[in-house]
């Protein structure tokens, strides 16, 4: 805020005394100056950012960075990297300058494998986020903005849906969605869009309960009472009116979600119904090494530190933009 203050001089006649003409410039700012005002003071946030862009540019460039580095591909087996354990058994090797992070009990180069699963981790995660704030946005403004039986229909499919075991109708779902042709006459194959299906069948009710209680202030608000008074339709009001102020929030809630789905995701190829092999996960990985982690403790170390780095990293960019858009109420 910058400001002019005005001295006038004394005029003739006046008997001396000053007029002071205080004139403040005041320099206004829209909703972004502020938020990004507020947003560049968070160093963690924007620490969380940065890597968060790191991780995605590795996933874009995968094949890139694997040749760069002299790695193999990370469905190549191989059994030159193979060492005699006590018993006289082949056991992996770990981390060297050969593989970086060590190999699988198959061979394979896990530095690799750590970085394609950045891309599967991610896709999965973003797709399903895109899917869930679609359906749950539109579930959401129906809901809020008509009430009476609309809200009611569609408030109690959402209590039903959030009755069952999150984890185990996913589970049941990929099951089934895994064999023969996949589900809805080999719509649905098996493979990500599993997945992807999976977490989105879940987590649209949550978006869906957040917008429908943003929509129910929105709607008694000034702005939208001025466009009901001017003939506007149903459509132009949620779409025109309501849906632009839900923008932001909804920005803060896919980060917060997305970290969600990359567990989930990791949860469901953990238990074997997520990702299927040869596509390298993250969960998958893990899974594999519970057998041999007395051995080959970089099989398990390596893809769940990345996990751990992704999955935190997403939670602290969201609680950031959350903090700056909303500082109020994340003082209370």
């Amino acid at each position: 805020m910058t400001g002019t203050v005005d001295f006038a001089r004394e005029a003739p006649g006046d008997e001396g005394s000053a007029l002071i003409d205080v004139m403040p410039d005041v320099a206004a700012r829209s909703p972004f100056q502020l938020f990004w005002r507020r947003l560049r003071t968070d160093r963690v946030a924007l620490a969380a950012a940065a890597l968060i862009v790191l991780l995605v540019l590795m996933a874009i460039c995968a094949p890139l960075i694997v040749k760069l580095v002299g790695a193999r591909p990370p469905n190549q087996q191989s059994d030159k990297y193979f060492s005699l354990g006590k018993v006289g058994v082949p056991s992996p090797t770990g981390p060297s300058s050969k593989n970086l992070f060590g190999v699988d009990p198959l061979g394979r180069d896990l530095f690799s494998r750590v970085v394609y699963g950045a891309r599967v981790s991610l896709e999965i995660a973003l797709a399903a986020t895109a899917l869930s704030v679609a359906i749950g946005l539109v579930v959401g403004l129906f809901a809020g903005y008509f009430r009476g039986w609309v809200d009611t229909v569609l408030s109690r499919l959402v209590d039903v849906l959030l009755a069952f075991p999150i984890l185990l109708l996913g589970i049941g779902i990929a099951s089934a969605c895994s064999l023969g042709h996949g589900c809805l006459g080999g719509l649905i194959k098996p493979g990500l869009g599993v997945v992807i299906l999976v977490i989105s069948f879940v987590n649209w009710t949550y978006i869906a309960r957040i917008v429908r209680g943003q929509v129910l202030s929105l709607r008694e608000r000034e702005f939208v009472e001025a466009a009901r008074s001017l003939g506007a339709s149903h459509m132009r009001i949620m779409f025109r009116e309501i849906l632009p102020n839900l923008v932001a929030p909804l920005i803060v809630y896919a980060t917060l979600i997305i970290p969600q789905n990359i567990l989930f995701e990791a949860a469901l190829s953990f238990l074997g119904v997520g990702v299927q092999p040869p596509d390298p996960s993250w969960g998958k990985m893990i899974a594999d090494a519970t057998d041999v982690f007395d051995t080959a403790w970089w099989y398990m170390v390596f893809p769940g530190a990345a996990l751990l780095l992704t999955v935190l990293a997403f939670n602290l960019l969201g609680d950031g933009l959350q903090d700056a858009i909303n500082p109020r109420a994340s003082r209370s």
